[in-house]
């Protein structure tokens, strides 16, 4: 009976709809039935004893244990960690025959805690947004209502009575969330410049960053709910478009409990084992948590082509928009007769069909970003971002033309499918961090002619040893000449340095690659270095980067201003 994490939840989650607590537990089935009935029945002692009387009390299960959440005041989350601990402890104590702990005492420190921690300013202050629709945040020692252009900010420390605040002065910006297991970052990139092209200032987060228009606020991993709220208080940003991952929404919950746009791009196996999430239904159902805070206003953008995401619309009580690399799917037809609209491919060309008309946005070949249609994952990245696009209420006619511009210059979406030429060599860099990714990556490198073929590919420490292995062997579908593994040193996430490139490495060498055309030079940075050295005129480098991507593309452009080439010696 190992609990295996314990967390507060700041916005809308996977169990709860507001904030609350959530911890998993380990625990095999012949008890968790009656685990649950002892914890739930702890719990709503807690919640009593402490005044919460208007609090819910959520259970999930899950292979080999479950989750365990209540919410709880906004003003008070810590102190719902330590009565959720405090009421599964009661309960697991039942379970092995201990007598269980007076619940009298764990009160006292509850109260004692709740009252250090409490706000009741900055509670009122988050229910009086709630009734008046406004976004609400609170965090990095800041407290907001409304967002960018419309956000009205103080310091925790200075924050005015409710009374005080000038409401009728805040208000909201269109919100986007972007999520799925692959695509996230592309797609946020295309919707941004759609969103500038149509004359406004988007702000975006990912995991590369904050942007607010063509300024780069923050570089690194920024797709959860920290950099949701730097673009949300930044008072140039008119459209937010915010990259939603999953370790953010299972960890924290959403940024918002009000958004106008979501978009799913896909459920693909990836982060599987972490925070109860076990299988591919169940990482789907974390992705759809978006579709709870648009309510019947918003609009859900959805894969008609992934069949879990087909599955679950039926839930949805939100307007839905499909997207489909397939003109005639039965759930496109079926949407299409009820009045609905989507964007799909027809005739080798993105249209946009509404009911019974169409209006044609772009030939596929003429997105830079498709690779002149070949990249198929990058097609549909489009189509997601034109759909969600036109749910903003862009024109059609600005759509097209960013579409057909969108991804001509490496600055568009850097370090995703950009080909460069570098010294006689070709490289195709991405981002691809799972065997879907992967895959649709070999894909496009097969259409490139190529003397020879190398791959650099690695794989943060928080997936399983078949979740790594199935990433070398989506590679080995290109039959690479090199391959080099590497180390992710800030993503090890529990593993040791070097016990993921030893996985990757055995995988390779049980596939079949000679030793000798195997290379693991360490970290990122050093292992693209050992790709450029291997390189010679006509080779082709798929290189997938993570961690240094700013690094790579300075040393790219240092080496093609020093008019280096294939083949010979790297600068120090």
């Amino acid at each position: 009976m190992q609990v295996l994490d314990s967390r507060r939840l700041t916005g809308p989650g996977l169990l709860l709809d507001r904030p609350g607590a959530v911890l998993e537990v380990r625990l095999e089935e012949p008890l968790r039935e009656r685990a649950i009935t002892v914890w739930q029945k702890a719990a709503r002692q807690l919640l009593q004893a402490v005044g919460w009387n208007d609090e819910q009390v959520v259970t999930r299960t899950f292979a080999g244990g479950m989750s365990l959440a209540v919410t709880a005041p906004i003003d008070a989350l810590y102190a719902a960690t330590e009565l959720n601990e405090r009421a599964w402890a009661a309960a697991a104590a039942g379970l092995t025959g201990e007598k269980m702990a007076d619940l009298r005492g764990a009160v006292a420190s509850l109260l004692d805690n709740i009252a250090e921690e409490r706000d009741p300013v900055v509670a009122l202050m988050y229910q009086e947004a709630r009734s008046r629709g406004l976004t609400f945040l609170h965090g990095e020692d800041l407290i907001s209502v409304g967002s960018g252009a419309g956000a009205l900010m103080w310091q925790v420390s200075a924050k005015p009575a409710p009374a005080e605040i000038p409401w009728d002065s805040a208000r909201d910006i269109p919100i986007v969330l972007v999520t799925g297991s692959n695509g996230k970052t592309t797609v946020v990139r295309v919707i941004a410049a759609m969103v500038e092209a149509s004359g406004k200032i988007p702000g975006t987060t990912s995991t590369d960053g904050v942007a607010v228009g063509d300024t780069v606020l923050e570089e690194g991993d920024f797709a959860g709910p920290s950099g949701a709220r730097m673009v949300l208080r930044h008072h140039e940003v008119e459209t937010a478009i915010l990259e939603t991952a999953r370790g953010g929404i299972l960890r924290r919950g959403l940024p918002v409990e009000r958004a106008d746009v979501a978009v799913v791009t896909n459920v693909a196996d990836d982060h599987l084992g972490e925070f109860g999430i076990e299988s591919l239904p169940d990482l789907a159902d974390t992705k759809m948590v978006v579709a709870k805070v648009l309510a019947d206003r918003g609009t859900l953008v959805l894969n008609a082509d992934d069949p879990l995401l087909v599955e679950r619309s039926g839930r949805v009580r939100a307007r839905l928009v499909w997207f489909s690399l397939h003109p005639r799917t039965p759930v496109i037809d079926r949407h299409l007769a009820a009045g609905g609209t989507a964007v799909v491919v027809e005739n080798k060309q993105v249209v946009l069909a509404s009911g019974s008309s169409r209006t044609a946005l772009a030939a596929v070949h003429e997105i830079p970003m498709t690779f002149r249609g070949t990249a198929l994952h990058n097609v549909a990245n489009a189509l997601a971002g034109a759909a969600a696009a036109w749910a903003l209420g862009i024109a059609p006619q600005t759509i097209s033309a960013t579409l057909r511009q969108f991804g001509r210059v490496l600055d568009d979406n850097p370090g995703r499918a950009n080909l460069l030429e570098l010294g006689g060599a070709h490289i195709l860099l991405d981002f691809a961090h799972n065997p879907h990714g992967m895959s649709a990556l070999v894909d496009v490198a097969r259409t490139l002619p190529a003397d020879r073929r190398l791959v650099l590919v690695g794989q943060a420490g928080d997936r399983n040893d078949e979740a790594i292995r199935a990433l070398a062997r989506a590679a080995w579908e290109l039959q690479p000449d090199h391959v080099v593994v590497k180390d992710m040193e800030g993503y090890l996430r529990g593993r040791a340095p070097g016990e993921v490139p030893t996985l990757l490495a055995d995988e390779f060498s049980r596939l079949g690659l000679p030793e000798e055309s195997l290379s693991s030079p360490g970290a990122e940075i050093s292992s693209v270095r050992r790709a450029l050295e291997w390189a010679r005129p006509g080779d082709l480098l798929v290189l997938a980067v993570h961690e240094d991507r700013r690094a790579v593309i300075d040393l790219f452009d240092q080496l093609s201003a020093t008019d280096w080439q294939a083949g010979e010696p790297l600068p120090a």
